[in-house]
């Protein structure tokens, strides 16, 4: 799997869709390739490690700008709050080109949180989410595979824990890559 935040944009400037699906066109590792060459960065970052796993290679190239989000759904006893959430979807249904939600799990358990399953990313799509990028896990596979809606994560687990969107829209740390909001996200398997 190659996950790449391809270029990161001032203040939240949208591609447009025309730029997106002609970066559709072309495999993760030929972007990087080309990014390399614009030595704006070392060659050692802005990519995603072998952890970070394509959960459907199947549907292909995913392409948007990034929406972020930091997860805890390991934390016993936490106050079951949805504002976050309800501000994470708004801020997908205002972007103007296809939305990816990076989403970074802060809990302490990492391998046993749950950040998608089959409800959440039903409401993600129909708000203009393609898809997930995240260093926890997810659930529903089958299903979520179904709608068309990519995920990259760790694993899979079974259960969803303690609900738990944190932050919003806020710079966070996926698989070693320092992804802001607005950022284009490039994945493929």
């Amino acid at each position: 799997m190659a996950m790449l935040n391809s270029m990161e944009l001032p203040s939240m400037k949208y591609l447009t869709i025309g730029q997106l699906d002609s970066l559709r066109e072309i495999d993760t590792p030929t972007v990087a390739n080309a990014v390399e060459t614009h030595e704006s960065r070392l060659n050692t970052e802005g990519f995603m490690g072998w952890n970070i796993r394509c959960q459907f290679p199947d549907l292909g190239v995913m392409v948007g700008q990034a929406v972020t989000a930091t997860l805890n759904t390991t934390t016993t006893g936490k106050v079951k709050s949805r504002s976050v959430w309800h501000d994470c979807l708004q801020a997908i249904n205002e972007m103007p080109v296809p939305a990816v939600i990076v989403a970074k799990d802060i809990g302490p358990r990492p391998f046993h949180g749950c950040h998608f399953g089959d409800g959440m990313a039903n409401v993600a799509k129909r708000v203009g989410s393609i898809g997930l990028v995240t260093d926890g896990g997810v659930r529903d596979v089958e299903t979520v595979h179904g709608m068309g809606f990519q995920m990259f994560a760790v694993g899979t687990v079974p259960a969803h824990g303690n609900f738990g969107l944190d932050e919003t829209q806020v710079p966070v740390e996926v698989g070693g890559v320092l992804v802001n909001p607005g950022d284009v996200v490039h994945a493929d398997e």
